[in-house]
């Protein structure tokens, strides 16, 4: 029962934020204010005692001691001393094993004398809180000899004069100070939790954002998220776009390649419908509109099932599918003795599926080779985070009025130059699903065809 309420009221980043702004608070500032009374009543004990002290002092200095008897003037200079039950006393006993009364002030004549007074050492004070008739005191007691010997204990001229004061005051001091600080704490709790609960709306208000475009996207009414997000989510909703953007191309890329598939498949249809309507079957010609079919079937699937450019890909090595690709490519052409040559940065990587990569590079490859005389040269570079590949060779190249023409989407892949089928179609439209660029022309270096493909960062 207990987990399932944790789990349901705490699964959430706003529940538990709050819950930890409200222990915090009900933690730290009670604590916070434990010290702060602490220090205070420390203060406060530091400012009585130094009081008791001066009092001392001034009946020190007035007392006198003759023939063994203590001589006191009749009224002291505190005022409080010479009224009865005024809250402040003095009382001057005898040192030794049986303490007796010296003298006391007018004050403490009507009260009795408390029997736990402490009787220091000689020269020694002590500061502690005693009751006297029920009623809590600060009392200082301090040790004094009017002879030059300290030694004697129970001399008459060693004496402890004690400063009693009530505490009353400094019980109605330190309960408004505590009252005043326990409402001051209140008060900053409570802007604190109103802070953080502002500060948390703030805060999480790109969550609300985010979680309001998905609800837009789930519900067709946005197809992307468009609000600018801080830094420590700006990858997830790039990621999130990416990934948006893939599916759409992909289902573009189906309905292209099923639209562009029945459009292609009429004609050879309507050629075989034909020749069974005359029938006149020409075995030759039967296979050969079978095989521009599944031709046209096998074209317009690889197209379809590209992966399209996704940076949910972590990403394939460049060298190691290249070495095989060549290396195949140097035994099926080895009746033209062509010359292979590759120039390739190290760890190259291509943000994308690797048989999507090997398709590209392996059609590029493959038409520069039979279109090739003597050599064909691939060239993969990286520029400014982009990739860039470039496939050479020095065949006849493409006329300069063909290439803006067979790179127009429509166009038959059939109709391109010697040495450049139906691959280079599927090379154009994978490109396209990796939002990349294809460029065909001329080569300077070895007077043929050059293709060179581009994908961004």
């Amino acid at each position: 029962m207990i987990i399932h309420f944790f789990h349901r009221y705490f699964n959430s980043l706003k529940s538990r934020i709050i819950v930890s702004a409200l222990v915090m608070v009900m933690v730290i500032l009670p604590i916070v204010a434990f010290f702060i009374s602490s220090a205070y009543q420390k203060h406060m004990n530091a400012s009585v005692e130094n009081e008791l002290v001066a009092y001392s002092y001034s009946i020190l200095a007035v007392a006198e001691l003759e023939d063994g008897l203590l001589l006191m003037p009749e009224a002291l200079a505190e005022n409080q001393f010479n009224t009865s039950e005024s809250g402040l006393y003095a009382l001057m006993t005898s040192k030794g094993n049986i303490p007796r009364t010296l003298w006391r002030s007018s004050s403490l004549l009507a009260m009795v004398i408390p029997y736990e007074l402490q009787s220091p050492k000689v020269g020694e004070s002590q500061f502690y809180a005693l009751p006297v008739d029920d009623i809590n005191h600060f009392v200082y007691s301090f040790s004094v000899s009017f002879s030059d010997s300290l030694n004697q204990e129970d001399s008459l001229q060693n004496m402890t004069l004690h400063i009693i004061k009530q505490q009353a005051d400094y019980q109605m001091l330190m309960t408004e100070f505590r009252q005043q600080l326990w409402l001051g704490l209140f008060v900053l709790m409570a802007v604190l939790l109103l802070l953080q609960f502002i500060w948390l709306n703030w805060s999480l208000k790109p969550l609300a954002m985010l979680k309001k475009e998905i609800l837009g996207i789930e519900q067709g009414k946005e197809s992307l998220l468009k609000e600018k997000y801080p830094q420590e989510l700006k990858q997830v909703t790039e990621q999130l776009n990416t990934l948006l953007i893939t599916e759409q191309n992909q289902r573009k890329r189906y309905r292209n390649a099923l639209s562009d598939l029945a459009h292609s498949l009429k004609t050879p249809l309507a050629v075989l419908q034909g020749q069974l309507a005359a029938k006149d079957i020409n075995p030759a010609e039967k296979q050969s509109q079978l095989d521009e079919i599944n031709a046209m079937i096998e074209h317009q699937l690889k197209r379809a099932q590209s992966a399209g450019q996704s940076s949910w890909h972590l990403g394939v090595k460049i060298s190691p599918s290249v070495d095989k690709l060549l290396n195949s490519l140097q035994k099926i052409y080895q009746d033209k003795q062509l010359l292979i040559n590759k120039q390739m940065q190290a760890d190259l990587i291509f943000k994308g599926d690797e048989a999507d990569f090997l398709e590209i590079i392996g059609n590029l490859m493959d038409n520069a080779c039979k279109a090739a005389k003597q050599q064909v040269l691939l060239t993969i570079t990286k520029q400014d985070s982009s990739l860039i590949i470039t496939v050479e060779d020095d065949g006849c190249g493409i006329a300069d009025d063909k290439i803006d023409s067979i790179l127009q989407r429509g166009t038959r892949a059939d109709t391109y130059a010697q040495g450049h089928g139906i691959g280079l179609a599927i090379v154009r439209d994978l490109v396209e699903s990796y939002q990349g660029t294809l460029v065909i022309a001329s080569s300077f270096e070895l007077t043929g065809a050059k293709f060179t493909v581009m994908f961004p960062a």
